[in-house]
């Protein structure tokens, strides 16, 4: 039976997930809305991904005797003011995220639930990915920034191509 505690601590995982989704998909609408259809399509891919990550812990909380939670997510931003700045803030949330899933595994250890703890080491190795994969096309962007659109054009193709994290 998962404990209080532990039930409380990944419902508030879940609406972490849930929030990413909704940047990402935020995100995928400012892209689009500055027509880079590749990145838009690789962020509304993303999304996606993160959405399964807030079921997979909806269902493992109710399948572990707690019960999950639907939460309210604050409103993610908008706007950006480059391509640089958007994965520069995906790049941080992605890095809180990693935090707060080592902090679940952490309170699992203290409170000796090694099922959930077992459950959770799915995510710490998404998370390892999750960076780098972002930390790749932030150097990317980085690299071809000098470019101009033409750096901008390339990047768009090559997240058209990229698949998420997993």
């Amino acid at each position: 039976m998962l404990s209080k505690k532990i039930a409380s601590a990944l419902n508030e995982q879940i609406e972490m997930e849930g929030y990413a989704s909704n940047y990402y998909l935020a995100a995928a609408s400012w892209c689009d809305s500055k027509s880079l259809q590749g990145c838009a399509s690789f962020l509304l891919r993303h999304a996606d991904e993160e959405r399964m990550h807030m079921m997979k812990l909806f269902s493992y909380i109710n399948d572990a005797g707690g019960h999950a939670v639907v939460p309210a997510f604050k409103q993610p931003p908008e706007k950006f003011k480059s391509l640089l700045e958007l994965f520069e803030d995906i790049f941080k949330h992605e890095l809180k995220v990693t935090d707060a899933i080592n902090n679940l595994v952490e309170l699992c250890l203290k409170e000796k639930d090694y099922a959930t703890n077992h459950f959770l080491q799915w995510y710490v190795e998404e998370q390892h990915e999750e960076e780098k994969l972002f930390r790749t096309i932030l150097d990317k962007i980085k690299l071809l920034e000098g470019e101009g659109p033409r750096g901008i054009y390339w990047i768009d193709r090559e997240l058209a191509s990229m698949k998420p994290a997993s």
